[in-house]
């Protein structure tokens, strides 16, 4: 059976290059620069090759569907954007950037706030330590998906709905999950030497870093609301599921080549586990029962002995002289045989 040109047969586009450019592939006039023009005809086209994903078109149309993301990704990215557009032989542009540079300068421009509400809000959030997205989300002055556009814009990184991502199982077994969980990500796809990582902020140089280690290239973010990213971990890492990456080169777990693990310099030698302790109900040696023996008998002629002189004193008048001496005598012979046969050193 010959291959479907997806391109034409689901999307319409005519035949020429393939794959087509990123304005072609999402139906935009080239360079276009409205955002919300972009993310519409994104949406609309997800939707539409959705329906083709079952039977035979399965994997294909999950090819193409995240082909379409990572071009969205790539024209709402500012920076990824402008130096795409260059590539593409765009002239780049003289005029000074006006568009909103906080969230806040958003969030008025877009009239989800008033601009009196300014000055409470980033009261609210330098008393809490939060962020202006979290600040307005607790104040129930912002739905959080407006929120996290507005931070997006701040920080100059596209926005994601992860609802619409279909991360790659070989990106997603590259990180293990203490680092997802650690760093609240989520890895999508590799896109032009970059692996594209959903982060609910501003990813910490620590992520970048481990990224880098990991997978040989440099991240680049995307922001996605947290709720979305933890719903996405607990459904792509669920316990026990890639609690360590498939291959991993970090130092504390490298191997030498007879598959030993490698010991860290400076690190102690192990100390030999201590002695497991006698269980109580194990046999007794035939020394030990010896000695419990003597034991055992040295304790009865001490009390024949305090027995019989506690009678003596009590009954003085009662008792004969000579009684006492007697048992006392007999204790002390018995005493000095157990002793001499049983607590030889």
């Amino acid at each position: 059976m010959a291959e479907i040109d997806v391109y034409k047969e689901w999307l319409g586009i005519p035949e020429g290059d393939r794959p087509p450019d990123n304005y072609t592939l999402l139906r935009l006039v080239m360079f276009e620069d409205d955002v919300e023009k972009i993310r519409g005809n994104y949406r609309k086209l997800n939707a539409h090759v959705r329906k083709y994903a079952t039977g035979q078109y399965l994997l294909r149309s999950q090819e193409l569907l995240n082909e379409m993301a990572k071009a969205m990704l790539c024209l709402t990215d500012p920076d990824g954007k402008h130096e795409y557009d260059v590539s593409l032989g765009r002239e780049p542009s003289q005029t000074e950037d006006d568009a909103p540079k906080s969230t806040l300068q958003y969030l008025v421009s877009k009239n989800l706030i008033k601009r009196s509400q300014v000055a409470e809000i980033e009261h609210f959030a330098e008393a809490r330590g939060l962020n202006h997205r979290d600040a307005v989300i607790q104040m129930k002055l912002v739905e959080p998906v407006d929120a996290t556009r507005a931070l997006a814009v701040e920080l100059r990184l596209p926005y994601v709905d992860l609802e619409d991502m279909l991360p790659e199982d070989n990106v997603l077994d590259q990180i293990p999950r203490r680092v997802v969980k650690k760093h609240s990500c989520l890895p999508l796809f590799e896109d032009r030497g970059h692996l594209l990582v959903a982060c609910i902020d501003e990813p910490s140089p620590a992520l970048e870093d481990e990224i880098r280690l990991r997978c040989g290239i440099p991240m680049r973010a995307v922001l996605a609301m947290p709720r979305a990213v933890n719903q996405a971990i607990a459904k792509y890492y669920a316990p026990g599921m890639r609690e360590e990456s498939v291959v991993d080169e970090s130092p504390s777990n490298s191997s030498t080549k007879t598959g030993k693990p490698e010991k860290a310099k400076g690190e102690k030698k192990a100390a030999p586990a201590p002695a497991a302790k006698k269980s109580k109900s194990a046999p007794l040696s035939a020394e030990e029962a010896q000695q419990r023996t003597a034991i055992t008998a040295i304790i009865s002629c001490w009390a024949t002995i305090g027995s019989s002189a506690a009678l003596y004193f009590l009954n003085e008048q009662s008792l004969p002289l000579g009684y006492m001496p007697i048992p006392i005598a007999l204790g002390g012979i018995v005493f000095a045989v157990m002793k001499a046969t049983y607590c030889k050193s």
